[in-house]
C-alpha cells in the first residue's frame, strides 16, 4: 500500500497541490484540529459514504497514528479507489508542526 510522510504532505500543501485528504478519526479527535483542507469521514462511516469518493482521484487517508487510516485504505482499495496512507498519522503531522 502506498504511503506518504508528513514532510511530503506538507510540501504538497505548501505547493498548493489539489489534494483529497480524508481524516477518519472520531468527532472528538478532529475537534482538536485537522490538516488544512482535510474532510472528515470517520472510519465507521466510510462504507456508508462511498458515493463521496471519485475513482479518478487519489485520497490521502489520515488518522491519529496511521492504523485506522490503513484500514480505511485497505477497504477503499478493495472498492477500486486509489489511496495513500499518512505514515504516523496526526502524531507525525503534529510533531512536524512543532519544528
Amino acid at each position: 500500500m502506498k504511503e506518504i510522510s508528513a514532510e511530503e504532505l506538507a510540501k504538497k500543501i505548501n505547493n498548493q497541490e489539489n489534494l483529497h485528504i480524508i481524516d477518519v478519526r472520531e468527532d472528538e479527535e478532529v475537534a482538536e484540529g485537522m490538516i488544512p483542507g482535510a474532510k472528515h469521514i470517520s472510519l465507521g462511516e466510510i462504507p456508508h459514504n462511498l458515493d463521496k469518493f471519485d475513482q479518478s482521484k487519489e485520497y490521502i487517508m489520515v488518522c491519529r497514528s496511521g492504523n485506522r487510516s490503513g484500514m480505511a485504505q485497505g477497504f477503499l482499495s478493495n472498492k477500486g479507489i486509489s489511496t495513500v496512507n499518512l505514515t504516523g498519522g496526526m502524531l507525525a503531522w503534529d510533531e512536524l508542526a512543532k519544528k
